[in-house]
Formats: structure tokens, C-alpha cells, sequence
């Protein structure tokens, strides 16, 4: 029997100069690659090169001299694999102008986790209509805050790839005592996870933000955790990858914290500011912003009922009141936990 050898990966180029793509970058650095990170801002590269620090989103978190930072994309597309830690609303552009610089055969690992709003595809389909056909593809996701991956603390992901000789390869460049990625052939579930789990932040933010108290929020996760896995199955997910990292992981860590982005969100909606104002005070990206209004409209192609992730999508796209939103759900017919 032949033994397939697994893909080695000595220089990994990671697109992305905000606190995740940062983070990632340090990772696979630490995991003994030549690491190359990319980040759109001219400005933000000659800082993070002159400083060694990425004060707008990473502050406190030296950069080592080896990490080389680039605002050349064809420096990203001579790299052995490439790790897309664009937003997820940016991400085809991104790859349609990496399209023509990428090395023939380098993976791209997707790292945003997001619908793409226009389409309502998901971030492997978006990906693979902008980058060369046959370009081999992988997902990164699972319970992680930039800051503590950044840091070194222990943290383990998914790292889903429907070709299992690429996938180890994969994990094998970027896997290290405190980064540990476990392999899943679920491309589809992991997806799904790491998109809607954002929207549910929010929802959980509002209940931190309008007091409900921790039942409340125990029970938006559960609920949620069963939105997400009716929506994976109906497009081809596994069940079992919902309820590892890039599921209930991933959902468990976004809707516990005040770190997280989308739940910081739903918890300043909650306390009664407005949409715009939390937005316009913040540099970073809260994906659920978007994401919701896309999860709600592919779960309607496919007749999947998601009404925690619609209730999101009333309160952040349709002016809808929290407060009657909230009565709304909890005026819902009672139902059997398994329907």
C-alpha cells in the first residue's frame, strides 16, 4: 500500500493586518515558518516595521525581527500557503487580486468567518470564484481572541480540508505546543460554525447589555447552537463538527466574553446606544454586523427557521425595538427540544 506524504510548507504568507491576521502570522512564526503578513494600509506596514508593534490593533505585543510585514501582495503569492484573514465582506476582491500572483498549487487557508452578503455564499465559495480553478482550499476556525493567540497562550481550532494529505500537511506548518489544530474533513460545518456564531454574539451581548441575566444567555446559546446545526445539515454539514471547536467551542467562548467583538456590540445595543454611533467609535470589525442579514437570507433559500438570527437581523437591518423583538421570542409557541 502506498503511504501519501504530506505537503511540506516552509513560508507561509498571511493576508490581514488587523489583531487576527497579526496573531496568526506570530503563530505560524512560532511554528518555525518563514512568515510573511500583508495588511492593506500602507501606513499600517511602515509602522508595525519601524515599531516591531501593531498599536492600532495588536498594542503590547512585540513583533519579532523575522516577521517580514509587506504591503506587496505578490510577496503573499510566492508563499508556500496563504492564510485569508480579510474580512469576510472583502474577501473575494482580495483574492481576485491575488489570483494572478499566486504560486501554482500554494493552499489557501480561510480564516474569515462570515456569508458573504450579495451572494449569500459562504467564504470557501466566494474564495474559490476568485482565486485560479483547482486552487486546493482549507478553513481555520474555532474558539480564539487574537490577543491571547498573539500572546502564546494555549489555544486549539479546526482546521477543516477535504484533502486529508493537505490537511495534515497544514496542521503540521502550523501547529505548535500552544497553537494546536485538529483536522476535520467538514468543510462545510466548520464553516457555518465560525459565520453564524457571530450573530448569536450579539444576541448575547443585548441580553449582558439589557441585564437579563445568565440564564438567559445559557439559553441563547443552546438555542443558537441548534440554529446552527439546522442550517450546516441543510447544506451538507456534519452534525459532530458542530459540537467540536468550530461549533460549540467557537459559539461558547464568542457569547461568554466581553473580548469579543459581536458580543461587546450586542452589549452596548443593549444598554441602548445606537448601531452607527458603536461603529463609528471602532476600528476593528464586528463580522455578525454583516453577517447577520446573510445567514437570515440563505436560511430562507433553504426553509430553515432561525428565529434567533432573525431577531438579530430585525434589530441591527430593520429597525426593529429591542425590547419588542425580545417579547417576540419569548412569546414563541412552546415547542419539543428535539423539533
Amino acid at each position: 500500500m502506498t503511504t501519501r506524504v504530506s505537503p511540506t510548507f516552509s513560508r507561509i504568507g498571511v493576508i490581514g493586518g488587523g489583531a487576527w491576521g497579526t496573531a496568526l502570522a506570530l503563530a505560524a512564526l512560532r511554528a518555525g515558518r518563514e512568515t510573511w503578513l500583508w495588511a492593506r494600509e500602507p501606513a499600517v506596514v511602515a509602522a508595525m516595521t519601524a515599531e516591531r508593534e501593531n498599536r492600532d490593533y495588536l498594542p503590547g505585543v512585540p513583533l519579532p525581527p523575522d516577521l517580514r510585514v509587506t504591503n506587496d501582495l505578490a510577496d503573499i503569492g510566492a508563499c508556500d500557503a496563504v492564510l485569508l484573514v480579510s474580512p469576510a465582506q472583502h474577501a473575494r476582491a482580495v483574492c481576485s487580486r491575488l489570483a494572478p500572483l499566486l504560486r501554482p498549487g500554494a493552499p489557501v487557508v480561510i480564516c474569515a468567518k462570515g456569508i458573504e452578503l450579495d451572494s449569500f455564499a459562504l467564504m470557501s465559495e466566494a474564495v474559490a470564484a476568485a482565486l485560479p480553478a483547482g486552487t486546493p482550499l482549507a478553513i481555520l476556525s474555532g474558539p480564539t481572541f487574537a490577543a491571547e493567540v498573539a500572546r502564546g497562550l494555549p489555544t486549539a481550532v479546526t482546521l477543516a480540508c477535504a484533502d486529508a494529505g493537505l490537511g495534515a500537511g497544514l496542521v503540521e506548518a502550523l501547529g505548535s505546543r500552544s497553537f494546536r489544530p485538529y483536522r476535520s474533513d467538514d468543510v462545510i460545518g466548520s464553516q457555518i460554525g465560525g459565520a453564524v456564531k457571530n450573530v448569536l454574539a450579539i444576541a448575547c451581548g443585548v441580553v449582558e447589555g439589557r441585564k437579563l441575566g445568565d440564564n438567559a444567555r445559557a439559553a441563547l446559546i443552546t438555542r443558537g447552537l441548534a440554529e446552527i446545526t439546522r442550517l450546516a445539515l441543510a447544506l451538507g454539514g456534519r452534525a459532530d463538527t458542530l459540537m467540536g471547536l468550530s461549533g460549540l467551542g467557537d459559539l461558547t467562548l464568542t457569547c461568554s466574553s466581553l473580548q469579543s467583538r459581536n458580543m461587546s456590540l450586542g452589549a452596548a445595543l443593549g444598554e441602548g446606544r445606537a448601531l452607527a454611533d458603536i461603529l463609528a467609535a471602532r476600528r476593528s470589525v464586528a463580522e455578525g454586523v454583516y453577517t447577520a442579514a446573510a445567514v437570515v437570507g440563505l436560511a430562507g433559500r433553504l426553509g430553515v427557521d432561525m428565529p434567533i438570527c432573525a431577531a438579530v437581523d430585525a434589530i441591527l437591518n430593520k429597525g426593529a425595538g429591542l425590547d419588542a423583538t425580545i417579547e417576540g421570542l419569548l412569546s414563541r409557541p412552546f415547542r419539543g427540544e428535539g423539533e
